[in-house]
């Protein structure tokens, strides 16, 4: 009979599904996440191993910085390793002036030693071009302390629920 004999071919391919969706669930492991999608170690803690999907640099430094560079255009973003780069803004009330911030995250603690911040600074030359111009060394320095305290508050108030 041809009806059994196709019944017992599309039993054995629906076993065999199963099997193999079996076996792909096995695979998966718990998934956590930190705030803001990251893993890393989420606090000022460290230790521990980040699950695979985990960024790889402390997610509320990570928050903090895009957070303070918002007004900023954004030309780059890695999350693994922990670097953002900015394009060039131009300040409103001067049009003869743009800055451009790089900002690396060097580790999955929230510590001050851990993100540095590079400010470059351009002038227009008054014929269309830009001439690099050098930025003081406060404003990187501002810039850090600002992602720093927001890094702050974001940990807060996610311990506080």
């Amino acid at each position: 009979m041809p009806f059994q004999s196709g019944s017992k071919v599309r039993a054995a391919l629906f076993g065999l599904a199963a099997i193999g969706l079996v076996g792909l669930g096995a695979c998966a492991g718990a998934v956590t996440s930190g705030p803001y999608g990251g893993g890393g170690s989420g606090g000022g803690g460290g230790g521990g191993r980040a699950p695979a999907n985990a960024i790889g640099v402390n997610s509320y430094l990570w928050r903090a910085t895009l957070d303070t560079l918002a007004f900023m255009p954004l030309s780059s973003a890695d999350p693994y390793g922990g670097v953002v780069i900015t394009d060039w803004y131009v300040v409103p009330e001067k049009p003869d002036e743009r800055f451009k911030c790089t900002v690396y995250i060097l580790d999955t603690r929230l510590r001050g030693d851990a993100i540095k911040v590079t400010v470059f600074k351009e002038v227009s030359n008054g014929e269309g071009g830009w001439v690099t111009s050098p930025v003081s060394d406060q404003t990187a320095e501002d810039i850090e302390n600002s992602i720093l305290t927001r890094a702050r508050q974001l940990r807060l108030s996610n311990l506080r629920g």
